[in-house]
């Protein structure tokens, strides 16, 4: 079982009960996964993972495209619910990623942190960013990728997470060491939760349902 199914198995496992206004949820509070490429492999492998609309999603991210409709021109419509545009979501601040992957590879610096913050207080918005910020460093001509994840459905939002970490990765000219993601709250919604057994079980083809 790799590290990703664990980790589901943990939630259903010794996961409290919570209620948002999004629904009923199974949560574990500050949790970790830390994934080598072997670990990256065994997941991507063995997970569905919507990878060539991920890939496209971040590419609009990074350029800045706020226009819902650009997203659905490349088959992705899970941003259909914010609207016509995306207001201060993940376009504004992975708009900023282009220059600071430039510089990480133009100076490989290994006593300096490069760091993506996203979210900003108090702004307006229609999806503030569940990833809450990226760290880039070198260790020893590696690269070590963390991030803060404030909120992360573990369905979902994580596997989309862990696949654009890797993209932003593979950017920089540097050989990957690992990518550590740190969940302040990680959680299954309960309408997933057979679901998620379902999967954890073997079952192919197991579709989620969206909460927004």
């Amino acid at each position: 079982m790799n590290k990703y199914y664990k980790l589901l198995e943990k939630i259903l496992e010794n996961g409290k009960t919570q209620t948002n206004k999004k629904g009923n949820i199974c949560y574990l509070l500050n949790e970790q996964l830390s994934l080598t490429p072997a670990n990256l492999l065994d997941i991507f492998e063995s997970h569905g993972i919507a990878r060539k609309k991920l890939k496209n999603e971040l590419q609009l991210f990074m350029r800045g495209e706020r226009n819902v409709e650009r997203y659905r021109d490349v088959g992705i419509n899970w941003w259909d619910y914010c609207g016509s545009i995306l207001i201060n979501s993940y376009p504004t601040y992975f708009e900023k990623l282009p220059p600071l992957i430039a510089k990480i590879n133009r100076e490989k610096r290994n006593s300096k942190n490069y760091v993506l913050f996203l979210g900003s207080t108090d702004a307006e918005s229609n999806q503030t960013p569940c990833l809450s910020l990226v760290q880039f460093q070198i260790d020893e001509g590696e690269l070590v990728v963390s991030a803060y994840q404030r909120s992360s459905d573990a369905n979902l939002g994580l596997p989309s997470d862990i696949y654009h970490l890797y993209l932003m990765a593979r950017q920089i000219d540097l050989p990957l060491k690992s990518i550590t993601l740190n969940l302040g709250n990680v959680h299954i919604y309960e309408n997933n939760i057979e679901r998620t057994k379902d999967l954890l079980n073997g079952h192919e083809n197991v579709k989620f349902e969206f909460n927004v």
